[in-house]
């Protein structure tokens, strides 16, 4: 499927401006590297993230816009590559990294994982040297109200170096709460998986799904999956008006999206380490969650 959809991407970027626009702008887009918690985190300058970053994504705002991932509503120029029975593959005409796609379900249906991690995971195995996203609908998705995935290039993934070698289902001291997943047996990664999105939902009560934000990517012979529990969708700088970030599953993996050139000049590694504790579920519902799921309970 990897040159399926490098065949598409060289379709696109001839016969569609808004994407060729999209990847000049990703070309010239700054990145500098700042610590947290003792790992790098690549701070990304990309102007035309803002409209995502700031996207109002409240149901009445939602109510009032057509949705932009149906295929009725997309440009004339945008075509797709269809996935199994369900999904298609798109050029993200914005994109944050190399061979940025937009994974939409066929149909318009609310953004749930529930059901959809084994899709989840037949993606990655499809396209390896990407990772695959899944951001909830209180976690970063600009369309709540469509079910996607989002997929790019390894090419840089802080997180998949920093956690090499690591053994257990938390990453100890890495500055964000993350439960780490990896298996060569689909069915029993699967089933792991699932019972974190229980534990979670039973340990902070959201429902119909819990707060999250998940990778994964596919190396032979194992999928690697990180789910990020998160404590609120924006931390209290986007409010304010101090910093306008709003972190999302490619950001908790450390590529972090600042659209506007004054954040970039002055976020630091200790602001975005506070933004961090802020939006992940607390320290000791994490540790509940996590001891019960290694536990087997």
């Amino acid at each position: 499927m990897v040159s399926e959809v490098e065949e598409l991407y060289e379709r696109q970027m001839r016969d569609w401006p808004a994407l060729a626009k999209g990847v000049e702008g990703l070309a010239q887009a700054r990145t500098r590297r700042v610590g947290v918690g003792g790992f790098d985190v690549f701070v990304r300058h990309i102007p035309h993230r803002a409209a995502s970053t700031t996207a109002s994504v409240d149901p009445e705002s939602i109510a009032k816009r057509p949705c932009f991932l149906c295929a009725e509503n997309l440009p004339r120029e945008e075509q797709g590559l269809q996935f199994g029975a369900s999904f298609t593959l798109y050029c993200n005409p914005f994109p944050i990294v190399e061979r940025h796609l937009t994974i939409a379900h066929r149909e318009h249906r609310p953004q749930r994982i529930a059901g959809e991690i084994g899709n989840m995971l037949d993606i990655a195995a499809a396209l390896p040297g990407y990772f695959v996203i899944y951001n909830g609908p209180q976690c970063g998705a600009s369309a709540p109200d469509h079910m996607h995935f989002q997929a790019g290039s390894r090419g840089l993934f802080p997180i998949e170096k920093q956690t090499t070698g690591l053994s257990g289902a938390t990453a100890a001291t890495y500055g964000r709460n993350v439960l780490v997943f990896r298996g060569r047996e689909r069915s029993r990664l699967l089933d792991r998986m699932e019972r974190a999105m229980a534990l979670l939902a039973e340990a902070t009560g959201k429902r119909p799904e819990p707060l999250v934000n998940i990778a994964l990517f596919y190396e032979r012979p194992q999928w690697v999956a990180y789910l990020f529990p998160r404590g609120k969708h924006r931390p209290e700088v986007f409010h304010t008006g101090e910093l306008t970030v709003s972190p999302a599953s490619i950001d908790l993996c450390g590529i972090f999206v600042v659209p506007l050139s004054r954040d970039f000049e002055k976020i630091t590694g200790d602001a975005i380490a506070a933004i961090f504790r802020e939006v992940t579920l607390p320290d000791g519902q994490f540790r509940q969650v996590a001891e019960k799921l290694e536990n087997g309970f």
